[in-house]
C-alpha cells in the first residue's frame, strides 16, 4: 500500500481527518518553503547561513514540526525573495 492509499483509508476516520486538517496550514507553509528553496537552488545549509541560523532549524521548518514566529517567516520570505501573504478568512459566510 502506498502513502496515498493509506492516507485515503485514514481520512475515513473523522477524528484523524479533523487532526489532519488542523495541521494543513503548517504543512502548506513547509511545502511552500521547500519548493521556493529548491527553486532558488539553495540547500538547507545555504539558507541557514543566509538567515544566520542552523541547518537543523531549517529542517524543522520544512518538516512542519515547529511553528515559526511571524518574524522568522518574514526573514525566510525575504531570503527566498518571496512575497509573504497571510489571510484570515471566515470559515462560514454569515449574513451581516
Amino acid at each position: 500500500m502506498n502513502w496515498k492509499e493509506h492516507k485515503r483509508k485514514l481520512m475515513n476516520d473523522p477524528e484523524f481527518r479533523k487532526e489532519y486538517q488542523a495541521l494543513e496550514p503548517e504543512y502548506a507553509l513547509a511545502a511552500a518553503l521547500i519548493r521556493l528553496r529548491l527553486a532558488r537552488g539553495l540547500t538547507q545549509e545555504e539558507l541557514a547561513r543566509v538567515l544566520n541560523t542552523r541547518q537543523s532549524s531549517i529542517a524543522r521548518l520544512e518538516g512542519g514540526t515547529s511553528l515559526p514566529s511571524l518574524s522568522m517567516v518574514k526573514k525566510v520570505a525575504d531570503a527566498l525573495d518571496a512575497r509573504l501573504e497571510i489571510k484570515l478568512e471566515p470559515r462560514h459566510m454569515k449574513a451581516l
